[in-house]
């Protein structure tokens, strides 16, 4: 059996192996990695020889960390990585390829409808009704978009929100507020089977979930890359933010929200937590924070979402779809039972 596995911003993890009698037999770990010293090679794969082959990825990954001499090194990969190339071998993870993804791009919808339909969306996906999909958000409606933990009082000014008509609502994913003036941000959803992460830490799913658009952003010309936990960033500034919700019936929902046009200095205004942000920095404005895609490319808002759109399905395939009516009234629902109500909105007061 054989798998791989390319570590998002790192190298590539190929491992072979044969199962007997339930077991992992002959184990071979290969690939274009940094490892040292020579001999934690095969200390790896004396490692996962002989482990029980319906194993969870925590315990390949433990038994990689195990096997390692002291003071060995690995350099563009981990013993998650490794792992997640073992559950591959073994079938019991996926990659993008394996499935036929699809392109939902509708027309504007309101901030509570587009919350609503990510939570329908993702279980859809989970429950196997609906496949693997990518989402586009438009809106004319300026909203602040607060994560799931986050306290309203402490991230929201709320005359100022008011005065400029954001609009407040919580997502189901947790991180922090997303200012989404309208026309402004870019952002997007993917709606994934949890068999496409299967091993990975949460750090090195959101790089492997957004390694596509840092391929589209640099083909405009955006010096993009990931750091660390949720964030694609450039040398001038940030650019958007992460977020992530694992659903119980295995479906991953996770959302993109990155700057076209950012007003720093009215997000500074509306959001209480952007100011602490900016004199933790010793930065007055908050243009000089964000940096927006317009000021990068030089291009138009339409023109980056038709390359992003464009590139994913060069890498992975996308066929054109729509949100079905069962669909959006399982949304409107949602948001008159739960999305627009203040026992949501204020649950963390």
């Amino acid at each position: 059996m054989h798998g791989e596995f390319k570590v998002p911003g790192g190298k590539l993890v190929v491992v072979d192996l044969d199962v007997v009698d339930g077991r992992i037999a002959d184990f071979r770990l290969a690939g274009d990695f940094f490892l040292e010293p020579d001999e934690a090679l095969a200390a790896i794969d004396a490692g996962i020889t002989g482990l029980p082959a319906d194993a969870d990825a925590k315990v390949y990954a433990a038994a990689v960390a195990a096997a390692l001499p002291e003071g060995a090194t690995m350099l563009g990969f981990s013993a998650e990585s490794v792992a997640t190339a073992i559950r591959r071998a073994l079938k019991k993870a996926t990659s993008w390829n394996d499935y036929e993804w699809q392109l939902l791009h509708p027309g504007p919808l309101s901030p509570l409808m587009h919350l609503a339909l990510d939570q329908v969306l993702a279980e859809e996906v989970g429950e196997g009704r609906r496949k693997p999909t990518l989402r586009i958000w438009e809106w004319n409606e300026p909203a602040v978009v607060i994560g799931s933990f986050q306290s309203v009082k402490n991230e929201v000014d709320p005359e100022n929100a008011a005065k400029y008509g954001f609009e407040v609502v919580r997502r189901i994913s947790g991180g922090g507020a997303m200012f989404m003036d309208a026309g402004a941000v870019v952002t997007y959803s993917l709606y994934a089977p949890g068999e496409l992460v299967q091993g990975m830490s949460f750090a090195d799913s959101y790089a492997f979930f957004d390694e596509w658009v840092i391929v589209a952003l640099k083909s405009l010309g955006i010096d993009a890359s990931y750091q660390p936990l949720n964030d694609i960033t450039s040398p001038t500034g940030k650019i958007g933010g992460a977020a992530q919700k694992r659903l119980g019936n295995g479906a991953v929902l996770h959302h993109v929200t990155m700057s076209y046009d950012m007003d720093g200095d009215k997000m500074v205004q509306v959001l209480r937590i952007g100011r602490e942000k900016m004199s933790d920095k010793g930065t007055k404005s908050a243009n000089k924070r964000v940096d927006p895609l317009r000021s990068q490319s030089g291009r138009p808002r339409a023109e980056i979402i038709e390359r992003m759109i464009g590139t994913f399905r060069g890498l992975h395939g996308l066929q054109d779809a729509e949100i079905t009516p069962a669909e959006y009234a399982a949304a409107e629902r949602l948001v008159a039972d739960k999305f627009g109500t203040e026992e949501w909105l204020y649950r963390v007061p």
